[in-house]
C-alpha cells in the first residue's frame, strides 16, 4: 500500500498518529490499519446518526485500546438507525457496513458509511443535524499544549545552610 502525504499531514497507523514535516511517500509493507487525516471525523462533527456510526467505526481503527467500547457504541447506534428508518438504501448500506466491521474491515466500512451521507441528508431534510455527539470517553486523547511540570520539591536544610 502506497500513501502520499503532504507536509504537516497526519496519518493514523495501527493506533499511532504519524505527522510528516515534508512531502513524503510511505509504503506499508505488511497488513496495517490506517486512516488518512482527511477522513478523520472529529467528535463535534458527529452530528447525525450516520456520522456517529462513522465516528464509532473510526475509533476502532485509530484507538485500538478503545475498540471494544467503540464496537459496543457502533452496535447501539446501528440498532437505533435500523429502528428509525425503513429507507432500503440506508438499511442495505448498514447491513453491508456491519458485515465489513465484523470481518475486521472497518476502513472499508467507513467508505461505505460516507457514501450513505447524501441519503441521510435527504431523509433529515429541513430537520438539520442532531445535537448528540459520541461520548467523550471514545475520543482519542490528544497531546497538545504544554506539559505540566511537578512543582519543585523542597530540599531539606543542610547544616551548612544555617547562618
Amino acid at each position: 500500500m502506497h500513501l502520499s502525504l503532504k507536509a504537516g499531514e497526519r496519518v493514523y497507523i495501527n493506533g499511532a498518529v504519524v505527522r510528516v514535516d515534508r512531502k513524503v511517500a510511505l509504503e506499508l509493507m505488511n497488513d496495517a490499519t490506517f486512516l488518512l487525516e482527511g477522513h478523520v471525523l472529529q467528535a463535534e462533527e458527529a452530528t447525525t446518526p450516520l456520522r456517529q456510526l462513522y465516528f464509532a467505526a473510526q475509533t476502532m481503527l485509530i484507538a485500538p485500546t478503545q475498540a471494544g467500547a467503540a464496537r459496543a457504541l457502533y452496535a447501539r447506534i446501528e440498532e437505533g438507525i435500523f429502528a428509525a428508518t425503513t429507507e432500503p438504501g440506508i438499511r442495505d448500506g448498514l447491513a453491508a457496513a456491519h458485515a465489513l466491521v465484523e470481518a475486521g474491515r472497518a476502513f472499508e466500512a467507513l467508505k461505505l458509511i460516507r457514501g450513505l451521507y447524501p441519503a441521510e441528508a435527504e431523509l433529515l431534510g429541513a430537520a438539520g443535524p442532531l445535537p448528540e455527539v459520541p461520548p467523550a470517553a471514545l475520543v482519542p486523547p490528544t497531546r497538545s499544549g504544554p506539559r505540566r511540570r511537578s512543582p519543585p520539591r523542597a530540599r531539606p536544610a543542610l547544616p551548612s545552610d544555617k547562618a
